[in-house]
């Protein structure tokens, strides 16, 4: 089947994009995705912070203070290392876009206002094909009310919009407390796309050694019901794209995301586990799934269990959650 697709006003030669992660590092990586079918790779994130103290240390020479004493050395680098942070990100853009044919989309994590959103135009002008703005942030500020919390998103998201000319798709966590209706915002701000969604790493204490441990876990599938239920919400009711992040691992994976109502598929976990060629193992199962319902379009399978167009609306709100538990037996 013809799998071509069109996202972000790009022209996709099928729905499966990796999402952000380390493959962007290493070209040879990257020609490896392409070549087992990805349709478009997006980049690592480039983060506020990287930005703020690059600025800063340009600024204020911060790097005088490395060696006071060992948290500033760990806060404020010295100004050689940030800027090279900041100018390996864009170089590394150029590379991926040399490397490759496919679109290259860019990647940019910011929680406040301020001057870093100015380094979305230098991402468009190193050759980005779109932007993906990754709301990735924990709201810990006991002040700042939900409703203060989404207007600062919507800043964000209007102020980078107004600084770049390719597409804007911002990727957000599905914990707003009323996600349709900031998804709607999102939209009016100038989001061509939404990405659903974040994963948050959770910390683990070490009892110990009386410390907060990092923990990093990959997705499994089971982390995808979270996706397609939302999906299947504002599918067909705001006007932006949709594209589904976190528990892709299989063909019939894809192929779910797609019926809730996703224009194009995200990956990462599958393809950190597998290796870039289990893009092309995505890909045939999505065929040979298509081939077997027969479907006769991605059109046809888009959307078609989101919450307008499914048999039973119900089964994606709270009176399925009543026959769950009306139904376990002990």
């Amino acid at each position: 089947m013809n799998l071509k697709t069109h996202y972000l006003g790009l022209e996709l030669n099928n729905p499966l994009i990796a999402g952000a992660s380390p493959f962007p590092d290493d070209l040879s990586k990257v020609r490896a995705l392409e070549d087992a079918g990805i349709a478009a790779i997006t980049m690592y994130s480039l983060f506020e912070e990287q930005i703020t103290q690059n600025i800063v240390g340009a600024e204020a020479h911060i790097g005088s203070y490395e060696n006071s004493f060992s948290e500033a050395a760990s806060y404020f680098p010295d100004v050689d290392i940030l800027a090279r942070d900041v100018d390996v990100y864009l170089e590394q853009i150029q590379r991926v876009k040399e490397a490759v044919g496919v679109p290259v989309i860019a990647s940019l994590n910011g929680t406040r206002e301020g001057a870093w959103v100015d380094y979305a135009t230098l991402m468009q002008r190193a050759g980005a094909d779109a932007l993906e703005l990754n709301l990735y942030f924990l709201p810990t500020d006991i002040e700042e009310s939900a409703g203060q919390l989404e207007d600062r998103c919507i800043r964000i998201v209007e102020a980078v919009k107004a600084r770049i000319e390719v597409p804007l798709s911002v990727k957000l966590s599905p914990f707003f407390t009323a996600l349709p209706h900031f998804a709607k915002r999102l939209a009016e701000a100038g989001a061509d796309s939404l990405v659903c969604f974040n994963r948050f790493y959770q910390p683990d204490i070490d009892t110990d050694e009386l410390d907060i441990r990092p923990s990093l876990e990959l997705s499994h599938s089971t982390e995808l019901r979270l996706r397609l239920r939302w999906l299947a919400f504002l599918s067909g009711r705001i006007d932006t794209q949709l594209a589904v992040s976190g528990g892709v691992h299989t063909g019939l994976d894809v192929a779910k995301s797609l019926m809730a109502g996703a224009d194009v598929v995200q990956t990462v976990s599958g393809l950190l586990i597998n290796g870039p060629g289990h893009a092309s193992h995505l890909l045939d199962e999505l065929n040979r799934w298509i081939e077997e319902k027969e479907y006769n379009s991605l059109e046809e399978l888009r959307g078609c269990m989101n919450y307008l167009r499914c048999p039973d609306p119900e089964a994606l709100e709270r009176a399925n959650y009543m026959r769950l538990l009306k139904s376990w037996r002990v």
